[in-house]
């Protein structure tokens, strides 16, 4: 039986657009639709969520948000399995929890708290750094399509380790019949100089050469008939990505695993996309390498 794409839902504006864009991605992957809303949501969003509901906090009732999210993801996608869930827990274990048997977390990028829309809600942040599947949130003002791309690029940041992310994004592209945008960021450091034996006449060349390399390995386990864009691009990640995400329909991350942590851990790249990015947000979990001791 295929995992079910889970939603979470709170009953904000950001959060049904993370709905119907679940929608689409489930009906797109052939998978069902689980929509869960964490009833103590409200710690997190105090009164607005009855005030925006129009009734008395007594009266705003858990499963009103999850049928809510429900009726609107079937109304998108009229033939769509979909299950819901109303769970009486904190929102951020709640989902985190669910994403061990599921295909995938979507959530908002924000909730109820009056945040600006730049930055990412504590929930969905916390979801992304730690749950065990792929978390999509849902982030950017235009019309976010999964079935339907608006542009028809999928990029991927190519890491050190990014074999997950890589073969995620892989999928993503062919489920929309878009271009896989691989894109490798690569710095000179400032220190170096024209002096260094490994660097002499064209340090930039050298390290633009090593980006091509690790990116050409990065995909060399994509079938033939992908299509794929590669790029290698002079700056820093957070600003390469960034910048290659306005005219895309999804950007996906890796983010490492680290021991002795709980769960997943977020580093400095996928934690400023997760912020800033103007489309939405894949954060894969990718498995740290094992280290032999002496």
């Amino acid at each position: 039986m295929d995992l079910p794409l889970v939603v979470g839902s709170d009953g904000s504006e950001s959060s049904l657009r993370a709905v119907d864009w679940a929608a689409d991605e489930a009906a797109l992957r052939g998978t069902p639709l689980r929509v869960v809303y964490a009833s103590l949501w409200e710690r997190y969003e105090g009164s607005a969520l009855a005030r925006d509901l129009g009734k008395p906090d007594a009266q705003v009732l858990a499963e009103d948000i999850v049928r809510a999210g429900a009726h609107r993801a079937r109304s998108r996608q009229a033939d769509l399995p979909i299950s819901m869930a109303a769970l009486p827990e904190d929102p951020a274990y709640a989902l985190v929890r669910e994403g061990k048997n599921a295909s995938a977390l979507v959530v908002g990028s924000r909730g109820r708290s009056g945040v600006v829309n730049v930055l990412l809600g504590s929930v969905s942040l916390f979801v992304a750094a730690h749950a065990d599947c792929p978390v999509i949130v849902v982030r950017g003002s235009h019309d976010n399509q999964a079935r339907m791309p608006v542009h028809g690029r999928v990029v991927v940041g190519v890491g050190d380790d990014s074999a997950a992310a890589v073969r995620f994004a892989a999928q993503e592209a062919e489920r929309r019949g878009a271009l896989l945008d691989a894109v490798r960021a690569w710095r000179c450091p400032a220190h170096e100089t024209i002096d260094h034996p490994l660097l002499a006449g064209a340090p930039e060349r050298v390290y633009e050469e090593q980006a091509a390399e690790a990116l050409e390995a990065a995909l060399r386990d994509l079938p033939p008939e992908a299509k794929v864009q590669r790029r290698t691009v002079e700056g820093t990640a957070r600003r390469v990505l960034l910048g290659a995400a306005y005219d895309a329909d999804l950007l996906v991350v890796g983010a490492q695993r680290r021991s002795g942590h709980f769960g997943l851990q977020l580093g400095r790249v996928a934690h400023t996309v997760l912020h800033h990015s103007p489309c939405p947000v894949a954060v894969v979990p990718e498995r740290a390498r094992e280290h032999s001791r002496a």
